[in-house]
């Protein structure tokens, strides 16, 4: 086997490449949704958006069937995390041990939870470097997440022709 068909992660073989249809339409639905959330931002005056929304993006488009990117995941995850950062950094302080405490109670939390979606496990550390006020949970983690699920949806649906006849043709 060619050595470019292997990671140096003992040797596995790379995963098989998409279509070029899903890597098109992966690519344009993240595009179209963080432009429509920043888009929102800047009508509103209002913050829609975080930095791991892009992270989030990867999932819903890129492996729209993997656990991590399903609505409950998002969701959750995010608020989750959010709230989490949120609390130690109003409530224990804004130390670089309490934001390591963060991040760790966030995990535990999306695990007990069985919610994790991996981008938001870095909204605690989002919060620490930001340092917000309580309503950063409303705008951008509530209001934010929600508008990505929503848009992942309508994209989804909006391509669902064009998917379904790719997998029909391969």
């Amino acid at each position: 086997m060619p050595l470019k068909n292997k990671n140096r992660n003992g040797g596995k073989v790379l995963p098989p490449r998409p279509s070029l249809l899903h890597i098109a339409l992966a690519g344009l639905g993240s595009s179209l949704a963080i432009a429509s959330i920043a888009a929102l931002s800047q009508l509103s005056g209002h913050p829609w958006i975080l930095g791991s929304f892009g992270a989030s993006c990867v999932l819903l488009f890129g492996f729209p069937d993997a656990v991590f990117a399903q609505p409950r995941n998002l969701i959750v995850g995010h608020l989750l995390c959010s709230l989490i950062g949120l609390g130690f950094l109003k409530f224990v302080g804004p130390d670089w041990w309490s934001m390591a405490l963060a991040v760790g109670t966030a995990l535990a939390a999306m695990l007990v939870t069985r919610t994790v979606h991996p981008p938001a496990g870095s909204n605690p550390v989002i919060i620490f470097l930001t340092r917000p006020d309580w309503s950063c949970f409303l705008f951008p983690t509530v209001g934010g997440a929600i508008v990505l699920f929503f848009l992942a949806r309508l994209i989804f649906k909006l391509t669902r022709t064009v998917r379904q006849a790719a997998a029909i043709n391969s």
